[in-house]
């Protein structure tokens, strides 16, 4: 998913790079189109010509209703919540799909997966929104993007999922991937998805107190563990309820 910048001259190239979890609002979205209200958080969509120094007031749209032709268009749409959660899909897809692959090739060589314990800190670490940049003020969609999508589950005995929006301060209330009940997940070469695990479980009971995993509150990581206790069928057995 990429954030694009014309071409500053006219036999030039258009210019930009990928956008996820990670990028600063200021830098995403330039070259879309973004519905919704975005609060305090400025970002480059809905400008005829963005650059990269703009400075100027964010332009917000609530529907394209109006401003084109929207005759085989889904939707009159581009919602920044929509865009928000795909960002978090797109990367987070291509980080199973890379260690998958690793994995079959390392099973096809008879060799150890390469850098395994490195690839699956990295997955582990954008699963849990360790590196997420900050929410500045509320995040409204007005498609009726955000309740479908939270809606859908599944929930544990409290109600409680991994689709349920934050939308303040962070994108998740509950900061761990729901891309944990994805095919792609689910496919993860045996070796591959128990180390996982383990990653998950050294972050979540506790076990590893480095300074990043601290915006993980024991809060935040009792409510994780619980919902994955109720909702995830294959989740190892030493996810045991935290207690610190």
């Amino acid at each position: 998913m990429l954030t694009t910048f014309p071409p500053q001259t006219r036999n030039g190239y258009a210019s930009g790079g990928v956008t996820d979890q990670r990028t600063p609002f200021n830098e995403r979205w330039a070259g879309w189109y973004v519905t919704g209200r975005p609060g305090r958080n400025r970002h480059m969509g809905n400008k005829l010509v963005p650059k990269r120094d703009d400075v100027t007031p964010t332009v917000t749209i609530d529907s394209l209703e109006g401003r084109f032709d929207l005759t085989g268009y889904p939707s009159a749409y581009s919602d920044i919540v929509a865009l928000m959660v795909f960002e978090h899909q797109t990367r987070m897809t291509n980080l199973l799909t890379y260690l998958t692959w690793e994995a079959r090739v390392a099973a096809a060589d008879r060799q150890p997966i390469t850098n395994l314990d490195e690839t699956v800190r990295e997955l582990v670490d954008y699963m849990l929104f360790v590196d997420e940049t900050t929410i500045a003020g509320k995040i409204e969609g007005t498609s009726g993007f955000a309740e479908m999508f939270a809606a859908q589950g599944p929930r544990d005995s409290h109600g409680r999922s991994l689709r349920q929006l934050d939308l303040e301060s962070r994108l998740m209330r509950y900061p761990c991937s729901y891309m944990i009940y994805s095919p792609a997940f689910d496919a993860l070469p045996p070796v591959a998805r128990d180390a996982v695990y383990k990653r998950l479980w050294q972050v979540l009971g506790g076990v590893d107190k480095q300074r990043q995993y601290a915006r993980l509150s024991l809060a935040d990581r009792r409510a994780i563990v619980e919902i994955l206790r109720a909702t995830k069928p294959d989740l190892p057995a030493y996810f045991l309820p935290v207690t610190a």
